[in-house]
């Protein structure tokens, strides 16, 4: 079958093409994490100056971050996450805690992030509505764009 066009309107590809892209995501850690400065950037992430700043003005760009001038002279900046860009925190936090269960089975985590109740935080995902931890088997897909069902697009 050939790729089609016009894949499936998708809310999950709309943010990808956003902070899918090398280091976008490592540059959000890293600002989550209090680094915001473009030297702790470099260091921290491993991505070429070029390259970062490139991802620094399209997150600045799409208001996942936020510019704060910290010196006038020379003049310099620090970037802070905005509302959007903490909202992405806990798809950050997952990515993580999916990362040290699958790909380092030792238990040889590399960061540990603890809650304020003084335990290391074990993220899950849960439904706002009843409370329960989602679960794949407890969710039924519903395609919301005409022209669309789960299986793909209807016939023309």
């Amino acid at each position: 079958m050939a790729a089609r066009k016009d894949p499936r309107p998708c809310s999950i590809a709309d943010t990808l093409a956003l902070v899918g892209e090398k280091y976008s995501l490592l540059v959000l850690r890293e600002v989550c994490l209090g680094n915001g400065r473009f030297d702790q950037l470099v260091r921290n992430t491993g991505a070429p100056r070029d390259i970062l700043a490139t991802r620094l003005r399209r997150l600045l760009d799409a208001g996942i971050l936020a510019k704060h001038l910290y010196s006038e002279r020379p003049q310099r900046f620090e970037y802070r996450p905005t509302r959007a860009g903490l909202e992405l925190e806990p798809v950050l936090v997952t990515l993580m805690a999916w990362g040290d269960r699958h790909l380092r089975p030792d238990g040889d985590r590399p960061m540990l992030l603890e809650h304020s109740c003084g335990q290391a935080l074990t993220p899950a995902v849960t439904c706002r509505a009843c409370g329960d931890e989602v679960r794949h088997e407890d969710l039924t897909a519903r395609p919301q764009t005409p022209g669309w069902t789960v299986t793909g697009p209807t016939a023309a």
